[in-house]
C-alpha cells in the first residue's frame, strides 16, 4: 500500500484561516466536495482528477494530515452548480447563491488573481468548473 508521503498533494485554498476552516470541515466530515476551475488545471499543465485518485491533504503548515479518495468528478459551468454540491462543500452554504458568492470572493480575490497571474480575472456563469466529491481514508 502507498504511504501518505508518496501521494501527490491536495491543497485547499491558500495557507491560512480559510484553509484551516476547510481542513476542519473535511476532518469533521462536513466537507465532502470541492470546486476548482478548469483553468487552474490548464495553468498548471495538470490532468483533471479522476475517480479513484488519492492524494495527501496538507494543512497550512504543509503537513500531510489525511488522505482523500476521489469518488466523483464532473465538469460544469459555474452557473450550473446545484444545491447538493454547494451543501456538500461543508462551508455552511444553504443556497447556490451563497456558494457562488463565497467562491467568487476567493476567485476574485487578490491572492487568487496573483497566483494565476491575471489581476482582472473574473468568473461568470459559463466559466468551466471541476466539481469533485471525495471521502477521507485512514492515513
Amino acid at each position: 500500500m502507498t504511504s501518505i508521503d508518496d501521494l501527490p498533494v491536495s491543497e485547499y485554498a491558500f495557507p491560512g484561516p480559510l484553509r484551516d476552516r476547510l481542513i476542519a470541515a473535511i476532518l469533521g466530515g462536513e466537507k465532502t466536495a470541492t470546486t476548482s476551475l478548469v483553468a487552474d488545471y490548464e495553468l498548471e499543465g495538470e490532468a483533471l482528477p479522476s475517480v479513484g485518485d488519492r492524494a495527501a491533504i496538507v494543512d497550512s503548515a504543509g503537513e500531510r494530515i489525511a488522505v482523500e479518495k476521489i469518488t466523483d468528478v464532473r465538469v460544469a459551468c459555474v452557473g450550473d452548480v446545484d444545491l447538493a454540491h454547494a451543501v456538500a462543500e461543508g462551508e455552511g452554504f444553504e443556497t447556490v447563491a451563497a456558494w457562488r458568492a463565497g467562491h467568487e470572493r476567493f476567485w476574485h480575490g487578490a491572492e487568487y488573481r496573483s497566483a494565476i497571474g491575471d489581476p482582472s480575472f473574473t468568473v461568470d456563469d459559463g466559466t468551466p468548473a471541476v466539481l469533485v466529491r471525495f471521502r477521507v481514508l485512514p492515513a
